[in-house]
């Protein structure tokens, strides 16, 4: 039986070893591998076929090395197999929606990794295959062959192995001689004839009825192979031999086609595919756009530092002698100096080499913040702190933080490269010192040559340990030097410069205090919170089995397709691999359709759930100081919103009991007096109606009217006190819709109606709010045009799939560019205000501090005595932030509990 041999790297080798991969075979598996519902873009496009495929690439690249590498094609369905015999694979099923577009995303990645691609028309992938194994072994290397086809057995052979793909695309059976052997009873070069016997069903080749492999593989061994078995054909007896005599044409035919080309016309020869450094710039790019984080860093971790075709930096990295660090200081005084604060805890001192500075590309100084003498350190401290001091960092934020924690204080940070590369590609997926040096100085973070240096205390590379941390800090300080110089100008170019000095840097300092101070929780209130959705959770699981009559696993989809769709018999959902999708989205879907009480019990526990897992998470949360202290996010969302993590407080929903409940476990901290809560009312339709300029919707927001009634009078023709409820939900879900690129099958969607009763509301509004539409069609045309939209302050969000030839991507590209000057606006308001709002309390020398901000909202812990102070500092703050053409609407309110303090 084939199996899991010894990887070609596990043995000593001799010879060059070529691997050739059937591309469409493998990407197509990889497809049905991968649940495509997983994996897409924010632009929709599918791309678990690319994402499975390239996972299975790196691994055979990892685990074979090979020398030499090349992807085949096919070229479509023509071929002069299809010529001779036009059934050939003619049963074949339609090629799913999802996966087409696939595989040129697939020849973009192989392209950036340089490995070669081959097809040629009328022929497919395993006769460029087969062709190319015969020119390597004739060559004397070694081949494998990475396919689905089992035709390809045909061509294994000493020097020539064939991974078949045993489950998805990363178990992958390793056929020898032997091995094929063992599970077909026939050597591989008959392989052919056994299959011409039993035939194909994937390539629509029929066999002699009766005939299996067994039956095959014993006549081929006993008459010497395919032509000796025809030759005997008379010979047989019985019923198979019968058969035989009846198929003879058909057994030729299919011998005839699943005979491997073995000299096909090829541009590429063995020696053209030698493995050659990768592109990772280019790498950078598109793994951007399919949003292959992790898969990219699984890639780059492959690749050794010397073998980038990218330099490194030529840098003198110095360990200043004691009393060294001020005069140094002192000669750079008004110089913008960089600064790494990225030093590893080394297992000596337990401490770390934990910064380096450098003043410019060529040259740092390390320092040691575990041996660092007296003098030294207060010269340190004093430029750390000092304003007038300019600074580069990667990472103002995260840098703070790391020197807070040795008592040091950071000021003067004029520029941040993670900042900048953020405002300048707020789309990218990484921003990661590494990658940026990469993409915008083409150079890797290493040292081209050691660093000697004349002066005491200059460094040399330990070759045998690798580079010292202090080395490794200096190379990545000098990084953020050159990075500095040429972000600059890209954010000129872009006009993106003032965005970073006058908000996004200033609100690191914001952010920073916010989350030193964190928000006091109720640790109590939490832990009963957590018991009763637990008693919930058991409480749906047993209604559940109560209405089936056992006892099931309710996280298991198998479980519940066998449930649901056997058992129960309900309506099929979305197909997938593994049956019917049992998601939650088409749960729900089922569930309005049947109001089955299963699947109302089987919500209602996946809502426990997850409200259980939320309140545990918080509770894991809480510090020694009884607080919960969040992590804002400045790069995370390409709108400019800043995203919580660790734990996320914008995931608590607002407008359920059970979002309510956990509100309340959020308490004013010891010496403060209550919390107070401000957001902006419709920040959305407001900026809508500014930019828009729409007569309609800024007069209703200067009289002061319900904005929803207002326009559903207008919208549906009657006085504002005749609007019902119904009629104003609607406006309301179309209204903010429109915002977000909501088209007419996604009103009908979300309002349970038709969808020419939504297509003709839409018209309706548009009818009496022309400016609305003539702005949405306008900013969708100015971005297609310029290839970005932007922000009230400029905030850029580039959107080259405007121009792509996929729909899908086009069309999702279209309503981000829709929502992008509205929600990155609203981002930027919330923002400034932030600003507004520290700059007054520390102005007036209040104890009253920010403590969060979600999404629209702000949330102070007010000290005593300071209300009403407070909240006239958060109105005209939060007021001010922009002069729109309709006024901003402030909402405050005052409480003991985030829930109380709500409005």
């Amino acid at each position: 039986m084939a199996d899991r041999l010894a990887p070609v790297t596990d043995l000593v080798r001799h010879r060059p070893l070529l691997l050739l991969i059937d591309g469409h075979s493998m990407a197509y598996r990889a497809y049905f591998a991968l649940p495509v519902e997983n994996f897409s873009t924010r632009t929709g496009q599918p791309t678990n076929a690319v994402y499975g495929f390239t996972a299975m690439l790196a691994n055979l690249l990892r685990d074979e090395a090979p020398t030499h590498v090349a992807v085949a094609f096919d070229t479509g369905r023509v071929t002069f197999r299809t010529q001779e015999y036009p059934e050939y694979k003619g049963t074949r099923d339609a090629t799913p929606q999802e996966f087409k577009g696939q595989v040129p995303l697939i020849d973009e990645i192989l392209g950036t990794l340089r490995i070669p691609t081959l097809q040629k028309e009328g022929f497919e992938a395993d006769d460029v295959i087969a062709t190319l194994t015969g020119q390597a072994v004739d060559a004397g290397m070694d081949v494998l062959v990475c396919t689905g086809d089992r035709d390809a057995l045909q061509l294994v052979s000493e020097h020539v192995t064939v991974l078949y793909p045993r489950k998805g695309v990363s178990d992958l059976v390793r056929f020898t001689p032997a091995a094929v052997e063992e599970k077909y009873g026939v050597v591989p070069r008959c392989y052919p004839d056994l299959a011409a016997l039993v035939g194909e069903s994937s390539d629509n080749l029929p066999g002699v009825p009766g005939v299996g492999p067994k039956t095959a593989a014993k006549w081929i061994n006993l008459y010497g192979g395919l032509d000796g078995v025809l030759a005997a054909s008379t010979q047989i007896t019985g019923k198979a031999g019968e058969n035989l005599r009846l198929h003879l044409d058909q057994v030729r035919l299919n011998r005839r086609l699943n005979a491997a080309v073995v000299d096909v016309p090829l541009e590429l020869g063995v020696t053209d595919l030698e493995v050659r450094p990768w592109d990772r710039e280019a790498m950078h790019r598109v793994f951007d756009a399919l949003e292959f984080r992790t898969l990219r860093e699984r890639l780059f971790a492959m690749v050794p530092e010397e073998a980038g075709e990218a330099g490194g930096f030529e840098i003198d990295v110095a360990l200043p002698a004691p009393g060294e660090l001020p005069r140094w200081l002192d000669a750079r005084r008004g110089t913008s100096l960089a600064l790494d604060v990225s030093g590893r805890a080394t297992p000596a001192s337990g401490d770390a080499w934990s910064l380096a500075i450098a003043d410019g590309a060529s040259g740092a100084v390390a320092v040691d913040l575990a041996e660092i003498s007296p003098d030294d350190e207060a010269a340190l401290a004093s430029w750390l702190a000092d304003p007038a001091a300019p600074k580069a960092v990667h990472g103002a934020k995260d840098a703070w933080h790391a020197l807070a924690g040795r008592g040091l204080d950071l000021r003067g940070v004029a520029f941040d490269t993670l900042l900048a590369a953020y405002l300048c590609h707020p789309d990218q997926r990484s921003y990661d010192l590494g990658d940026l040096s990469i993409r915008h100085l083409h150079r890797e973070l290493r040292t081209e040559v050691a660093a000697s240096g004349d002066g005491q205390g200059a460094l040399d590379l330990d070759l045998e340990g690798g580079t010292s941390e202090a080395q490794r800090s200096g190379v990545r300080a000098a990084a953020v030097a050159e990075l500095t110089e040429v972000l600059a100008v890209e954010l000129a170019d872009r006009g993106s410069q003032p965005l970073l000095s006058d908000l996004e840097l200033p609100l690191v300092d914001v952010l920073v205090r916010m989350e030193s101070a964190g928000i006091a929780a109720d640790t109590a209130y939490l832990t009963e919170l957590e018991g009763g959705f637990a008693a919930q959770v058991a409480d749906a699981a047993a209604e559940a089995y109560a209405v089936i009559g056992r006892e099931v696993n309710l996280g298991s989809p198998k479980q519940l397709q066998e449930v649901l769709f056997d058992q129960l018999a309900m309506p099929k959902t979305k197909k997938i691999k593994t049956g019917w999708t049992t998601d939650a989205a088409s749960l729900t879907d089922l569930f309005e359709r049947t109001q089955h009480p299963f699947l109302a019990h089987l919500l209602a526990h996946r809502d426990a759930s997850r409200l259980r897992q939320t309140v545990e998470g918080l509770i894991r949360s809480i510090g020694s100081d009884g607080r919960i202290h969040t992590t804002f996010q400045q790069t995370i969302a390409a709108t400019g919103r800043l995203s919580s993590t660790d734990p996320n407080l914008q995931n608590i929903p607002i407008r359920t009991e059970a979002g309510r409940q956990i509100r309340r476990a959020f308490v004013v901290g010891d010496g403060y007096e209550t919390l107070l809560t401000a957001d902006y009312s419709q920040i959305e339709m407001r900026i809508m109606a500014h930019l828009s300029n729409d007569e309609g919707l800024i007069t209703a927001f200067r009289s002061g009217e319900d904005l929803h009634n207002f326009v559903g009078a207008r919208v549906f023709g009657v006085a504002t006190d005749e609007v019902t409820s119904q009629m104003r939900a609607k406006i309301k879900a179309m209204s903010y819709g429109l915002a977000y690129g909501l088209s007419s099958f996604g009103l009908s969607k979300q309002l349970s109606i038709s969808v020419g009763e939504a297509s003709e509301l839409m018209e309706d509004y548009f009818a009496r709010f022309g400016g609305v539409r003539d702005y949405l069609a306008g900013v969708v045309d100015e971005a297609r045009r310029t290839g970005y939209t932007a922000t009230i302050l400029g905030r850029r969000r580039y959107l080259p799939d405007l121009t792509s030839d996929n729909r899908q991507r086009r069309e999702m590209a279209e309503r981000m560019a829709l929502n992008a000057p509205i929600q990155g606006s609203a981002a930027d308001l919330i923002k400034v205000a932030m600003l507004g709002v520290e700059r007054a309390l520390r102005a007036d020398g209040l104890a009253s501090r920010l403590l969060l901000q979600v999404h629209d909202e702000l949330v102070l812990e007010v000290a005593p005595g300071e209300r009403e102070q407070v909240e006239q500092i958060v109105r005209h703050e939060m007021g001010a932030a922009a002069r729109l053409s309709v006024p901003l609407d402030v909402s405050v309110g005052t409480g003991r509990s985030w829930h109380e303090a709500g409005h």
